[in-house]
């Protein structure tokens, strides 16, 4: 089906109006970006994407100019993909033409927040997007009521991702037995079937390379068991602000089968030793 998918850059009311109402249907009628800001942003440097199947918009990605006190960035700010399109690749076929797209304007990066306990959006950003992380923001957006963020604090992981395609990362050599025993967490199994911390393993901060376990289900935690979703907040939060305090950088995510563990991991890796 995704044979068919069209992207291309929405600029008229109309279309923006469109995009408007996708982001009602994922996200809540009260977060929805207002047209009148959407509209500025693509006449002034920002970009608004559209994801078709027969003329019909299934996702949307929007994004506007940033500095950082040194050069102009281009910051993506949301990407949604209606739910009844998901688990086609249509995010990260949008997060690529996106970058072609930065890289005509003449963006040199590309910068983004997500949640890092969502292990969808970690694989996509870091596994398969190839996106870095050095910087964690404790509760960045504040109490956040729509059903994916409600009741936790809005912790984020922010991304940089190069506008050029050519910057694959050259990555440490390691198996998923070792990515698993240099895991900073430690966990066990509850009796509801979810991983819960036991221990944070800090010797690991000695090597060059280590890992980060999180839930690989999350949501379902939270609809279950919210305290155990929000020990894994605190716990997570503690252990990524001492990873990047001491030079490490999230640079990889391996996803295991949940026959094998109810959990996944971020590989962060000394930035002195990435090659």
């Amino acid at each position: 089906m995704t044979e068919a998918l069209t992207i291309r850059s929405l600029t008229t009311i109309a279309e923006l109006e469109d995009v408007r109402a996708l982001e009602s249907r994922v996200w809540g009628e009260e977060e929805a970006t207002p047209v009148h800001q959407t509209l500025t942003a693509v006449k002034n440097g920002g970009l608004v994407l559209g994801a078709f199947l027969d003329e019909k918009l299934i996702g949307f990605q929007y994004s506007f100019p940033g500095f950082d006190g040194n050069c102009v960035y281009l910051c993506s700010h949301i990407l949604a993909v209606d739910p009844a399109y998901r688990s086609m690749g249509i995010g990260a076929k949008l997060k690529h033409a996106q970058r072609q797209e930065s890289k005509k304007k003449g963006y040199s990066y590309i910068s983004w927040t997500y949640d890092p306990l969502e292990s969808a959006n970690g694989y996509l950003n870091i596994g398969k997007l190839g996106a870095v992380c050095s910087t964690y923001i404790e509760n960045c957006y504040g109490d956040m009521n729509d059903p994916l963020n409600a009741d936790l604090p809005s912790d984020r992981f922010v991304v940089e991702w190069a506008s050029t395609e050519d910057t694959k990362r050259a990555q440490p050599l390691y198996t998923p037995d070792q990515i698993m025993d240099a895991s900073l967490i430690q966990w066990t199994l509850t009796d509801q079937g979810f991983p819960s911390v036991t221990d944070i393993d800090e010797r690991w901060l000695d090597h060059d390379v280590v890992s980060v376990a999180i839930p690989s289900a999350f949501q379902q935690m939270k609809e279950v068991s919210p305290s155990l979703a929000l020990d894994w907040r605190m716990r997570t939060r503690r252990v990524f602000q001492t990873c990047f305090a001491k030079g490490f950088q999230v640079t990889d995510f391996m996803k295991y089968p949940e026959s094998i563990a109810p959990v996944h991991f971020y590989i962060l890796t000394k930035k002195e030793v990435q090659k």
